[in-house]
């Protein structure tokens, strides 16, 4: 059985749907970032162990094509 941290069919799914849930009235990921970008203002720890949680299946999928990228270097 592959490793779904390694599979870019399962981290894209996640990333779709964890990270981009809920979808209305906009993704719950933008509202962090922009409260982030505002200067994190009021966010407490609950706010950013959220928001890691709904970046970290982009953060996986970043981490899976570096990986590729390098093995197919090494292969070079």
């Amino acid at each position: 059985m592959k490793n779904p941290l390694n599979d870019w069919k399962t981290l894209t799914l996640l990333a779709l749907f964890l990270g981009f849930a809920p979808f209305f009235p906009e993704p719950h990921l933008f509202g962090k970032l922009r409260w982030v970008a505002g200067g994190a203002v009021g966010m407490q720890a609950m706010d950013w162990l959220d928001l890691f949680w709904h970046l970290s299946p982009f953060i996986l999928l970043a981490r899976l094509g570096l990986l590729r990228i390098r093995d197919k270097r090494s292969i070079n």
